[in-house]
């Protein structure tokens, strides 16, 4: 536990030191959340729908969470190029220590990233409803962050130059991010379109986050809560294991 302990840690001190970074990373919620909660908002509400920005607010909190962490699970790869994951290898720690001490650093990081843009909806209008919910709110950011740190280790652990980025960023996480129910309902979709909603795990993180804090559930905060710990699981595992091949 000393060496996740410590391994967690350093992924802290490695971002405190990138504040410029952190605050820089702030700029896409934002703009998503001006532009799509001001601009959409008068025609979400004469749809009959409500306030916009109630509904896209825990959208907005998840995507900022899952970019952060999965940025983190990559920079496996500038570690590799530039010696830094050697020098973590050769101390007699399991490869698996080395992965979750990573990955939980890495999910730390994000729920902060989280935190700051759930502050960030309260100051330009988004109200909780669910005070009493602020704990289960918190763990599903947790199981969000965790199960993206999870996927960009398992990615990098495959990639050894940081060439592809882009296609995984196009290809994986922007569809993921745009299926997941963030920015519009789920309800009164095409059948192909409620298929790749229901098989993505993100889904059930953006249901879970709007569920405890607006009161606002499609799939049920039980489903979610267990995709969520499967899809956790899952990943950990297939991360672990490739992380356990990376050849230096």
């Amino acid at each position: 536990m000393s060496a996740i302990y410590i391994l967690w840690l350093r992924q802290l001190k490695r971002y405190s030191r990138s504040r410029a970074r952190l605050i820089g990373s702030l700029g896409q919620p934002l703009l998503f959340l001006v532009a799509l909660g001001f601009g959409f908002g008068p025609i979400y509400q004469k749809a009959g729908e409500g306030n916009y920005l109630q509904f896209i607010g825990p959208g907005i909190i998840a995507m900022s969470i899952t970019f952060m962490a999965i940025f983190s699970g990559i920079e496996i790869i500038w570690d590799r190029q530039f010696g830094f994951l050697r020098e973590t290898f050769v101390a007699p720690v399991s490869r698996f220590k080395i992965m979750f001490g990573r990955t939980l650093g890495g999910a730390t990081v994000a729920v902060i990233q989280g935190l700051l843009v759930f502050l960030i909806t309260i100051l330009i209008g988004f109200r909780l409803t669910n005070l009493h919910l602020l704990l289960p709110a918190f763990l599903f950011m947790l199981l969000i962050a965790f199960f993206f740190t999870a996927l960009g280790t398992a990615i990098a652990s495959l990639m050894k130059d940081m060439q592809a980025f882009p296609v995984i960023m196009n290809f994986l996480v922007m569809p993921m991010f745009f299926l997941s129910g963030a920015i519009f309902p789920l309800k009164g979709l095409p059948e192909a379109i409620v298929i790749a909603t229901r098989i993505n795990p993100l889904s059930y993180g953006v249901d879970g986050l709007r569920a405890t804090l607006t009161n606002q559930a499609f799939f049920g905060l039980g489903l979610d809560f267990l995709v969520l710990i499967i899809a956790d699981l899952a990943l950990l595992a297939i991360g672990s294991y490739l992380f356990s091949k990376i050849e230096l």
